[in-house]
């Protein structure tokens, strides 16, 4: 149905204009169906349809209804490589009608208050939970609440964060919200509209005829035909040399980075073949760029794949880099992209033919192979088809004998996916969320407590008794370790450690482990400090590998006095004290400005992993001289204030004033310091052209930085950053 015909009454012409200079001549039955069930309404709704079949536009079109009307728009993403796409779209659509849109991930312990003069916002689930704890004012504001990917609620590291923070707004601005969900894959989709008193509306139309079928001994075996392929004696060359022939590209699925990378090194022999001369000079350019990411091996093994048409995609690798890839896959450039499954949940990358190398996949916590479960399965078969290209799109599960080609189909290409369960019944969510809840008001005492956690998923779908009960235990763990304080009435109320802690967006063991150190430690080493962060439960630790733990034994005995931690007797408990002394190795080398090649090799990680465990350990440092400050531990609040930065920039302690400067990083802040320039004043009594003299520095370089001396105050800061004037200030 046309444009005209269905929006001509709801929009006035300059929007229906805008929207057909976008291509969106004609309506999905998507859309169809969401209008027709109440989107341009006061009514709450779930849309649960297929990958590609038009979601986005069912929001960008209540958005607009929205916005329209005077409204604010809030938007929700999982993850924040998918907020960065959703902003970017988002920006270049709204602000054609005057509409301000931004973008918000970062930062737990800011209220954001610059984001009351945007209409829209989009943000990660994580980010606008901390938002309701800093009690954001213009939170009340917000008109229609829109929730992607919304079965990120079955989720077991994310899904109680999102339910908590549905369940929060839903009580706490229940009047003048609606809520639209959007996902592909909702079995219990009635469920979970009823849960949220929203109107459920399902469609299983594609624009893209999708295709599933099974890989066995040379063929595809569909539900109703079997294509003979035979090429290679391997079913990844056999794939992409199929699909190529027919101009088509191929997205793998395997379950490991280490199979993501092999397979991206065998398909570029099939890959290589198919390029033009065009396509060869325009991935040699990427190939450069790629190289000026980062130099360490495994982003150089992926340079040299993508000038063969092929490239690799994991969360080990530079955001940048990914980027990178996933641009030039867009860009029909690469032929063929082997990724972790961890691409089908993320920004929105879709091929011709999308294979599955495996449905098993290795637990390491658990020490065996378990099956994917099957809405993994359909998120990465969703990813098959592009719209405006391809007529249909292939699913492809790889099986290893004949006897699983139909285990295959009944499993996976004819099974439902499971149903989304809540994730609120684990102690370690629970206790922030409860935390989070009384410190900023959302409940006085314990029988508004137990009323609040009714209203959750959880309540409705397993019952109040367990979760009573869980929340109980945790309340006594709370109040003993002086968090919140529980009257004989009743009454709860957090404490100023309670209160920040739940501002910090910190697990309250950390806070718990933070105390405990500094009552036990009078002046620790810095190795002692960092092993402090990788002892709290919002650390992720490096994995330790069977050829490590006997040097790290040696390395444990030999600086015992330093890590300020005994070593365990219990072999369990002995793997997670050297993985954390591992991570925190990793961290002392980065602080002693290692270089990220080293890293990377010494530690077996990618740049993406020091990235992550970075950040992590940066915002904990932070936190934690929080808590020893409220507590009156100031030695220990100024070492963990100045190690949070250090882990910041990657730098030891005197450079700490020269990475201030925006544009200066660890490598040429070494170079500024070793040639004399150790503070932000030898700087601003240097002269261009000295500066302009340094390798590394030169005169562009050199310009920027004399030109940040002499009005430093010019100039909007970035989001998050503070004028350069107060960065000068707080050093002179």
């Amino acid at each position: 149905m046309s444009v005209e015909e269905i929006l001509g009454g709801v929009f006035p012409r300059r929007v229906l204009s805008l929207l057909e200079r976008r291509g969106v001549k004609k309506l999905y039955p998507t859309q169809v169906e969401a209008i027709k069930a109440g989107l341009f309404s006061d009514l709450s709704m779930i849309v649960s349809a297929p990958t590609a079949s038009g979601k986005t536009l069912v929001a960008v079109l209540a958005m607009l209804y929205t916005l329209l009307r005077g409204g604010k728009v809030l938007y929700l993403t999982p993850l924040r490589a998918l907020a960065s796409e959703k902003y970017e779209e988002f920006k270049s659509l709204f602000t054609e009608l005057g509409f301000k849109v931004a973008v918000s991930t970062g930062d737990y312990d800011q209220a954001d208050p610059w984001l009351a003069k945007y209409d829209v916002i989009v943000s990660t689930n994580e980010k606008a939970d901390s938002l309701v704890r800093h009690r954001a004012p213009w939170l009340s504001s917000i008109h229609l609440l829109v929730v992607d990917e919304i079965h990120t609620l079955g989720s077991e590291r994310r899904g109680a964060t999102l339910e908590v923070l549905l369940t929060r707004l839903r009580t706490e601005m229940k009047d003048g919200m609606k809520i639209l969900g959007l996902s592909a894959t909702v079995k219990n989709l009635e469920e979970l509209a009823k849960w949220i008193e929203a109107r459920p509306v399902r469609v299983n139309w594609r624009p893209v005829k999708l295709k599933e079928g099974v890989y066995y001994d040379g063929q595809i075996y569909f539900e109703d035909e079997t294509v003979k392929l035979g090429y290679f004696d391997d079913p990844y060359l056999d794939l992409l040399e199929d699909i190529t022939r027919k101009g088509g590209q191929m997205l793998l699925f395997a379950p490991t980075r280490r199979s993501a990378v092999a397979a991206a090194k065998k398909l570029a022999r099939i890959s290589q073949r198919r390029l033009s001369d065009k396509e060869r000079r325009s991935l040699k350019e990427v190939s450069a760029k790629l190289r000026r990411v980062s130099s360490d091996k495994v982003t150089a093994l992926l340079a040299d794949l993508v000038e063969r048409g092929v490239a690799f995609h994991h969360a080990g690798l530079a955001p940048a880099a990914r980027r990178l890839v996933e641009d030039a896959f867009r860009g029909f450039l690469l032929k063929a992209v082997s990724a972790t499954p961890t691409l089908a949940a993320g920004v929105n990358l879709p091929a011709r033919r999308v294979v599955i190398s495996s449905y098993r996949r290795f637990n390491v916590e658990l020490g065996y192979y378990e099956r994917i479960p099957v809405m993994e399965y359909k998120q990465m078969a969703g990813r098959a088809g592009r719209p405006q290209y391809d007529k249909e799109g292939e699913a492809i599960l790889i099986a290893r004998t004949i006897e699983e080609v139909d285990y295959l189909f009944d499993e996976y290409i004819h099974a439902e996916p499971e149903k989304i369960l809540s994730q609120l019944g684990s102690e370690p969510v629970l206790r922030s969320q409860l935390l989070s809840v009384i410190s900023t008001g959302g409940v006085g005492n314990v029988e508004t407590l137990e009323k609040f956690l009714e209203k959750t998923l959880y309540s409705v779908q397993f019952g109040i008794f367990s979760l009573k009960a869980l929340a109980s235990r945790i309340l006594r763990r709370l109040g003993e370790k002086g968090l919140v304080v529980i009257e004989d009435s009743g009454t709860l109320s957090a404490t100023p450690l309670g209160r920040r802690t739940a501002e910090l967006y910190i697990d309250p063991e950390t806070t718990i482990e933070g105390v405990e150190f500094f009552k036990s430690h009078g002046e620790p080493s810095i190795l002692a400090y960092l092993m402090l962060l990788c002892h709290t439960p919002d650390m992720s630790t490096l994995y330790l590998r069977r050829n490590e733990k006997e040097k790290l034994l040696e390395i444990a005995e030999e600086r015992a006095g330093e890590i300020g931690y005994r070593m365990p007797l219990d072999d369990v408990e002995l793997e997670f004290f050297l993985s954390r002394l591992k991570t925190a190795l990793l961290l002392e080398d980065w602080i002693e400005e290692a270089g990220e090649d080293t890293l990377v090799e010494k530690y077996e990680v990618g740049p993406g992993d020091i990235y992550s465990i970075t950040q992590t350990a940066e915002w904990i440092a932070f936190s934690l001289s929080q808590i020893a400050d409220i507590l009156g531990y100031t030695l220990h609040s100024a070492n963990l204030n100045i190690l949070s930065k250090r882990i910041k920039h990657g730098v030891r302690e005197e450079l700490l004033e020269l990475v201030a400067l925006p544009g200066i990083g660890r490598v040429r802040a070494r170079i500024l310091y070793n040639h004399g320039y150790r503070s932000l004043l030898d700087l601003a009594q240097a002269s261009v052209e000295e500066l302009a003299k340094i390798r590394g520095i030169g005169p562009s370089l050199a310009e920027k930085i004399k030109k940040y001396f002499e009005s430093p105050s010019t100039g909007e800061a970035e989001e998050g950053e503070a004028p350069l004037q107060e960065t000068i200030d707080a050093f002179f």
